[in-house]
């Protein structure tokens, strides 16, 4: 570890408390913006921020690794959610929508979309299209992926174009 992610009391690093302060709002963000729940993603902002805890990574690259760390933990739960939801389809355990709430329904069922596709992208484009749509900056997104500030635009037009072919291809085979 470095002197700054040296370990304090307890094997916890010492400035885990001030970087959390710091970029925690970011992680949440993160997160929400790809599970669609702030409750679900405080407990990916949680999970992540033990890593962190526990990592060697130095606190000047924290935000952008916190940042990249909650992106893929969420996207896992998208894919581990999407998989589980199969297999309770296929046992007959999905519940019956009612159809008074079909406007509810449908801008949720748009939402369930999309998370999907996402999931299905490559990881690093789907990581780049969620953090710069976060608000993270072209330089921020480069430093988070370890790409040339050059090449963000790039990744995250093609993330983009890529994850429109998912909507429409699987709106299509639906």
């Amino acid at each position: 570890m470095s002197a700054s992610a040296s370990a304090g009391r307890d094997g916890v690093r010492a400035d885990l408390e001030q970087v959390f302060r710091a970029v925690y709002p970011r992680v949440v963000g993160v997160a929400a913006r790809v599970l669609g729940s702030r409750t679900e993603a405080e407990d990916v902002a949680q999970e992540v921020f033990l890593a962190f805890g526990r990592s060697s990574v130095p606190a000047g690259q924290a935000a952008g690794w916190l940042s990249v760390a909650a992106a893929h933990t969420a996207l896992n739960q998208v894919r581990s959610r999407r998989r589980r939801t199969a297999r309770e389809q296929i046992a007959g355990d999905s519940d019956d929508v009612c159809p008074d709430v079909a406007d509810a329904v449908v801008t949720l069922d748009e939402r369930r979309r999309v998370r999907a596709a996402l999931a299905r992208l490559p990881r690093r484009q789907a990581v780049a299209l969620v953090l710069r749509h976060s608000g993270l900056s072209y330089a921020e997104v480069a430093v988070a992926l370890e790409l040339s500030p050059g090449s963000v635009g790039t990744t995250v037009r093609r993330a983009e174009s890529a994850l429109r072919k998912e909507l429409n291809g699987h709106a299509s085979s639906e």
